[in-house]
């Protein structure tokens, strides 16, 4: 097993068993789990469900369930326990209205958004807003999957002085942005700005921000700045950390 500490409301586990996993309990918070190799059986809701490698399993919170290995072999997978009110924080941004928390009855589905909001979220430092942009992802998911068919379509409206004001900011910004403080400068809450910038801009605040970064470093690169020195610069933690990033993008 080997976890992450809790970061804006999201945190992340990922696990390899053999035999029974472990007994019947509950979470405060959302699970959203992808089933890596064999396969995972569980009891949840009064059924027996199974979820082969690339299914995803949604646990509402504090829903009775347990854990064992359908086959011989074991299982594996990763999970994202996510805070209810969080998803409830999205979800209003999403659907402009107060709406009851997604509630996803088929537990084992194929849901290709739930699917690599997980994997991103594996991938990613876990910079505040790409927890934001996460949290809005997994809200989406949650609600494709809610067969009362809540919409989760454009938001009703686009603030676009406000956008203005959150890109202007990050523009000038070279080291990590925390979501308060594109809340006080936008007047939108994070999930509302994360929503909404994706619809202007076609991407989240967390990629915009770094790439923004990363031209900065682009264009100080012939300088002769030494490349540690560069990156601080930038706003990364060290040299391999810009580098890594540098060379993914």
């Amino acid at each position: 097993m080997r976890a992450r500490e809790p970061v804006g409301g999201i945190e992340l586990l990922q696990a390899r068993f053999s035999g029974r996993a472990y007994e019947k309990h509950r979470h405060d918070s959302y699970g959203i789990c992808v089933t890596d190799l064999g396969i995972q059986s569980f009891d949840y809701r009064g059924q027996v469900e199974t979820s082969l490698p690339g299914q995803v399993v949604v646990l509402h919170p504090d829903e009775t369930h347990d854990g064992r290995a359908g086959a011989e072999g074991g299982f594996g997978y990763r999970i994202v326990y996510v805070q209810p009110a969080c998803i409830a924080e999205a979800v209003h941004a999403i659907t402009g209205r107060p709406t009851p928390l997604p509630f996803v009855r088929q537990p084992v589905a194929d849901n290709p958004t739930l699917a690599s909001a997980v994997t991103d979220a594996f991938r990613s430092p876990l910079e505040p807003l790409a927890v934001d942009a996460l949290v809005v992802r997994f809200a989406e998911g949650l609600l494709a999957g809610d067969t009362a068919g809540h919409s989760a379509g454009t938001p009703r409206r686009i603030d676009h002085a406000a956008l203005a004001r959150g890109r202007e900011f990050l523009n000038s910004r070279r080291a990590t942005v925390r979501s308060a403080e594109l809340e006080a400068v936008t007047g939108l809450s994070r999930y509302e700005f994360a929503r909404q910038f994706r619809v202007v801009c076609g991407t989240s605040p967390h990629r915009y921000a770094l790439m923004r970064r990363l031209d900065f470093a682009r264009l100080h690169l012939r300088s002769g700045m030494p490349l540690a020195e560069l990156a601080l610069l930038a706003g990364f933690a060290d040299q391999a950390h810009f580098t890594r990033r540098f060379r993914s993008a």
